[in-house]
């Protein structure tokens, strides 16, 4: 009996150690003998109404039989050790069913298996960012009771290594300081939510309390990423993008200059002066303390280099039947300019198409939730500086893919802001209404739940159809009415106008009057026109409306869905409102650093010479009227000067 004691609390003791600070894999990516690709699993979720394709390795030769849901597909194992079969659609069935894999002497068994939507979610940490950091997480972590949802968070793979699998591990993550389990698909509960993407998880909560089906989730996002690490290398190659090519040339050449043997020299000889200049100072040396010993390898194991997600993250998953994907990203690529946001827009549209490709349907429905916000908010006073953001061009690009692909047929494409959330934060928490809006896209779109003539108002921005130039003021023709989101006092926030100089200036907006009144005589407004105008702009040429990284902004449809950031000018970044000169020679990065800081500064002299014009013209307007009333007062005490004291 004490035996049996000490060997309990031995193995209990075991089990507490702590893991080392690095991955710990449970389930390898292929595991020996017969097996399949770690997507299928005990209570996970197959998409409903496509045909299912089922895939993983034996041994060469061997013969295997699928069989799930009344159906049996059999296949042989290729030299390789790979098989696939393809099973019939079927559609979606909430009720736990088993899929079995017989080989030659083993049979594979996953249980608890659901049939209905699955949906991927891309993009980085602003997609990444667990449902436990937002406001109002925990109110819905304690609710999270949907054993028909199941969520599945892959891991960050092995970049060009990776194969058609990924591991099932306890993923270490030197930003945190700590493990997360990922690989496992898990049923949805307080428990296991935790630590899911926000977004995806109020999408999919939506989308399964309205549809009634089960909802797959999986994340599929990775903090710190760029759009041309999504997008598979050789297909970034037939870009013809003049930034496009020129961003491979980087990579190109800084892959082909690293040397990793003179790196870990360089880090070793770091090393001893570090020590050396703790000795001369007289401070302790950790005993812990060892020189690098590591080769890394350096650009080519970047995540960011471009195709490296691609290939690490969604190309395991190719294959796969999917309802669609919502895709949120652009942060990292604000950080070159205009070269940069062109760029992005080259690439995105490329990266949608592959990504509809890669999980076999051309119609794929992919929902774009645009650059959220960062930094403080924009204000009247505070109007010029924030304008020169490339944060806000790649929100442009985002909105540019949307239209083109719309403009071209693609009823499959959707688009979400979340810019007018306002949190002065790069991971801004408020993440549950832009889940929603998201859902209402799908919910519309895919489900058919939210019908009627005006359906798609419950998620299309109101789109600019016509601007045209009226005397002083621009005339914008909505392609339906817009109001206001706060309808307190009906003013109209977040454009801005200029004329040939480039000079913007916030507008004065109003729906246009129609000359008419109602019975209490009171003017009647066209509410699908706008009127923009500035008295210091008396010949405008063009606007921009919602135009910082966290903009003023609050024009919405009758659904309260936002007008997207977008302008009318195609006027360079670093030529707005003129262009610097920068020195000779100067590396490209640090000359876009010396524009920048030269035209933020023109920008807030520009905003001060505004708000004095402002105080001029309203002291201008005050003064008459302050002189009148003085003059009325004067006299009243004249007046009552004259009369005779009582006695």
């Amino acid at each position: 009996m004490l035996l049996a004691i000490l060997a309990v609390v031995a193995a209990g003791a075991a089990a507490e150690q702590p893991m080392p600070k690095e991955d710990v894999v449970e389930v390898p990516a292929i595991g020996p003998g017969l097996c399949v690709a770690n997507v299928f699993q005990s209570n996970m979720v197959l998409q409903r109404d496509q045909p299912l394709n089922i895939w993983g390795w034996a041994d060469p030769g061997e013969e295997l039989t699928v069989s799930f849901g009344g159906q049996q597909a059999s296949a042989k194992a290729a030299d390789d050790r790979s098989w696939q079969v393809t099973l019939q659609p079927v559609p979606a069935r909430s009720v736990p069913q088993t899929m079995s894999v017989k080989g030659k002497s083993t049979t594979l068994t996953l249980e608890n298996i659901l049939v209905g939507d699955v949906w991927i979610l891309g993009g980085q940490s602003n997609m990444e960012f667990p449902i436990s950091n937002v406001d109002d997480g925990e109110l819905e972590i304690v609710s999270a009771n949907f054993p028909q949802i199941r969520l599945l968070t892959m891991p960050v793979g092995k970049g060009f290594d990776s194969m058609h699998s990924f591991e099932r591990l306890h993923e270490w993550s030197d930003w945190s300081k700590q493990h997360f389990r990922k690989g496992d698909w898990d049923i949805c509960s307080p428990e296991t939510v935790r630590d899911f993407s926000a977004i995806g998880y109020i999408f999919g909560r939506r989308v399964h309390l309205a549809a009634g089906m089960p909802i797959g989730l999986i994340d599929a996002s990775i903090g710190g990423t760029t759009v041309e690490t999504w997008t598979p290398e050789d297909v970034l190659r037939k870009i013809e993008g003049a930034e496009t090519k020129a961003l491979l040339k980087d990579w190109d050449d800084r892959i082909a200059a690293f040397d990793p043997q003179a790196d870990l020299k360089a880090r070793v000889s770091a090393y001893e002066n570090h020590l050396k200049s703790l000795q001369a100072k007289g401070q302790p040396i950790s005993a812990d303390s060892q020189p690098p010993k590591d080769v890394r390898p350096g650009p080519v194991g970047d995540r960011n280099r471009p195709g490296y997600c691609y290939a690490s993250v969604i190309k395991p998953l190719h294959g796969l039947a999917v309802a669609g994907t919502l895709f949120h990203q652009g942060f990292n690529n604000a950080f070159h300019g205009s070269a940069g946001a062109r760029m992005y827009y080259q690439v995105f549209g490329k990266m949608i198409s592959t990504w509809r490709q890669t999980f076999s349907n051309p119609q794929m429905p992919f929902c774009i939730i645009s650059l959220c916000t960062a930094g403080e908010p924009q204000t009247r006073d505070n109007f010029l500086v924030p304008m020169y953001d490339a944060g806000i061009n790649i929100r442009e690009a985002q909105y540019r893919t949307f239209l083109v692909l719309r403009g071209a047929g693609d009823k499959h494409i959707g688009f979400v802001s979340s810019f007018d959330l306002r949190k002065s934060w790069y991971h801004p928490q408020i993440k549950i209404p832009v889940g929603e809006r998201a859902a209402k896209w799908a919910l519309v779109t895919r489900y058919e739940l939210l019908k009627g003539r005006d359906a798609e108002a419950w998620w299309l921005p109101p789109a600019i159809r016509k601007v045209d130039v009226v005397d002083d003021s621009l005339r914008l023709t909505m392609s339906t009415e817009v109001k206001t989101r706060d309808d307190s006092d009906g003013r109209l926030l977040g454009f801005a106008i200029a004329g040939q100089d480039r000079r913007f200036y916030p507008a004065d907006v109003d729906w246009l009057a129609d000359n008419s009144k109602d019975n209490r005589n009171r003017p009647q407004y066209d509410r699908s026109i706008l009127v923009l105008s500035n008295r210091f702009v008396p010949k405008p040429l063009h606007y921009r409306y919602a135009w910082a990284r966290n903009p003023l902004g609050n024009l919405v449809n009758n659904r309260g869905v936002p007008l997207a950031a977008q302008r009318s000018d195609d006027w360079i970044l670093e030529e707005t409102p003129v262009k610097i000169a920068t020195p000779k020679d100067m590396p490209e990065d640090a000359a876009r650093r010396h524009a920048a800081n030269q035209i933020r500064k023109e920008l807030e002299r520009d905003d001060l010479a505004r708000r004095v014009q402002e105080a001029e013209a309203t002291l201008g307007e005050l003064m008459p009227l302050l002189e009148k009333a003085n003059a009325e007062a004067a006299k009243r005490q004249e007046a009552s000067d004259r009369k005779p004291t009582p006695q």
